[in-house]
Order: structure tokens, then C-alpha cells, then sequence
């Protein structure tokens, strides 16, 4: 098991000084932002697809750091009823299987999308309800005529490009759960698996290391994020865990994000480490920083220290395994 991180969190600095500070936290991986949500900081597709000196230049920048690229990630919504929302969000897509085909990295990282509810909506529906049956009817509609139809001419593309599509289960967007996942899967093909990301499930009442096993049965475990969730229970009662409250409510909200270790405790983490251990899960753990509580650097760091705990196997963590 390799640890790396997403290296959107350190935006704000130039990418080779990125890469020293990923290095010098004796990290293995990279997992860098082409465009879309994650923004393009440290990677310009346009340019380094145009320019071949550009692109071995960038990439031995990160090689002789003895670091790797676990995943290129450009989660977006290309399902976007917005046509020309939908269109930026496509040609980054695009881009982006491209690029990692030519810098051999075998995994893009993507959300689903979420369409309207009909041809002529102007924003994005997640239905969370069965009931009233319009709900149910959007929620088919949806399925039918965007999502499955999307993903089986562009799930395609990454195949024939040689790269697999890891969606990240979130909320807000079509796929958001195991089920939703393998829905998908289902319709397009191994292509498509899940950047497991534990923080998500956990607001929705999934266990994280049930989920693990569900997928890993069917080797649809292509990327993983290390990001925790806390739950306020008494926040909960009044909220739900459909909160939508902004995340700045941190005091009032039902949930917020954590650092590895500071939702569940590190028993919990070895345990979702054994578990991808379990499936063949052999790849990265890359850090995703979203802790309101924390600053970057202090969620980064503790997020590696609590990390190496567990992957490294220290005599704690060995009487965990035992």
C-alpha cells in the first residue's frame, strides 16, 4: 500500500515546490487536478498535451522525486442540464483521459454528474425520495436517457485510451453510493470503478468497511481518498443527516469532514486497511484535506502521521492485525 495525496490542497504553491514538501513527508504518490472542481494548478492540459518536451519534463519533475502519479482527477458534472456548464465540464473529461493515456496513469478520477429532470431544466435534481412517485419517475428518467447513455459512450473512450474511471460516491450526484456504483458498472462496463472515499459513506449511514467488501468482490475498487467524517449526533436529531446547511455552521451542522483519525478513531482505519487489504486494494491512499477545524498543513501532517501508523504497521497497529 503506497500513501500519496491530492495535491489541490497545496494550490497556492508552484508545483515543484509542491513536490519537495510532498517528498519531504516521505509520501510515494501524487494525485494532481487537470481542471473542472479541482482546478488545473499543477497540470495545464492543453499545454502539456501539445508540447512533448513540456510533458517529459513535467512528469520527470515528479519521477525524480521517486514520486508517482496515482490519478489525473477532473470531477466535474458533465451531466449538467446547463448545456454550456456541461460542455466545460466534458472537454476537461476529455482532456484529461487523453493526457493520462500519454503519461501512462492509469486511473481518472471523476464524479458521475447529476441531470436535471427533464429536457429543458435549468439545474441539476438528486432525487433522495421514492415517494411521491415523481421522484421515482425523475430519478428513471435520468438513468435512461443521461447517465447510462453518458457513461457508456465515454466510459468507452477512457477504455480505448487504456484508462480506468474511478467516481467518487458523493452526494449531489448520480452515483453516491455502492449501489449506484455497480448500477453503472453494470450498464457500461469494468471501466468504471469507485475512488472510495470513507467521508462520504459515513454521512450516509454506510459502513465504510461493508462497502469495501461489496465492491472489492467485483474488483471495483480503482482509487481510494483518505478523508474522515464526524458525526455531531445531537445535531443529527435536529438536522438529519440530509443536512444542508453551508459547511461554515461547523457548531450547528450534523457532519463536517476530519482528518484521517479525528472522526473514527486509528482501530477503525487499520481496519478499512485490512479490509481494501482483503479485495487486493494495493495501490494508493491518497490524502483529500477538507477539515474546517484544521489549517492544510496541519491536517496534512497529522493526516500522514496517522496514515503511516496504520500502513506502516507500528507495534499498535501490529496488535490491531493480530
Amino acid at each position: 500500500m503506497k500513501l500519496g495525496v491530492f495535491t489541490v490542497l497545496f494550490q497556492n504553491m508552484p508545483f515543484e515546490e509542491m513536490l519537495d514538501h510532498v517528498k519531504a513527508h516521505g509520501l510515494d504518490a501524487v494525485e494532481i487536478g487537470t481542471g473542472n472542481y479541482p482546478g488545473d494548478a499543477h497540470c495545464k492540459p492543453d499545454v502539456l498535451l501539445e508540447d512533448a518536451d513540456a510533458r517529459r519534463k513535467w512528469k520527470k519533475a515528479i519521477e525524480d522525486r521517486g514520486l508517482m502519479i496515482s490519478a489525473l482527477s477532473c470531477h466535474g458534472n458533465p451531466l449538467h442540464p446547463n448545456k454550456e456548464i456541461a460542455k466545460g465540464f466534458h472537454e476537461t473529461y476529455v482532456k484529461t483521459v487523453k493526457l493520462a493515456q500519454l503519461l501512462e496513469v492509469p486511473v481518472v478520477n471523476v464524479f458521475s454528474g447529476c441531470p436535471g429532470d427533464h429536457e429543458g431544466a435549468k439545474y441539476p435534481n438528486w432525487p433522495v425520495s421514492a415517494w411521491p412517485h415523481d421522484y421515482t419517475e425523475v430519478l428513471e428518467w435520468q438513468w435512461r436517457e443521461k447517465v447510462i447513455p453518458y457513461w457508456r459512450e465515454w466510459g468507452s473512450f477512457a477504455a480505448q485510451h487504456g484508462v480506468k474511471l474511478a467516481f467518487e460516491m458523493h452526494g449531489g450526484f448520480s452515483v453516491h453510493s455502492p449501489a449506484t456504483l455497480l448500477r453503472l458498472r453494470d450498464a457500461v462496463g469494468e471501466v468504471i470503478g469507485a475512488n472510495f472515499d470513507p467521508s462520504h459513506m459515513y454521512w450516509q449511514g454506510i459502513d465504510p468497511i461493508q462497502a469495501i467488501r461489496v465492491l472489492g468482490k467485483v474488483n471495483a475498487i480503482h482509487h481510494f481518498h483518505a478523508k474522515d467524517t464526524a458525526i455531531d449526533t445531537s445535531n443529527v436529531n435536529m438536522h438529519g443527516l440530509l443536512d444542508t446547511q453551508s459547511f461554515t455552521r461547523v457548531q450547528n451542522r450534523s457532519w463536517m469532514f476530519r482528518t484521517v483519525g479525528y472522526g473514527h478513531d486509528l482501530k477503525h482505519w487499520a481496519d478499512i486497511v485490512s479490509a481494501l487489504r482483503l479485495v487486493g486494494y494495493d495501490y494508493v491512499l491518497s490524502i483529500e484535506h477538507e477539515d474546517a477545524l484544521m489549517s492544510v498543513e496541519e491536517g496534512f501532517s497529522k493526516g500522514v502521521a496517522n496514515l503511516k501508523q496504520v500502513i506502516l504497521r507500528d507495534p499498535v497497529a501490529e496488535a490491531w492485525w493480530a
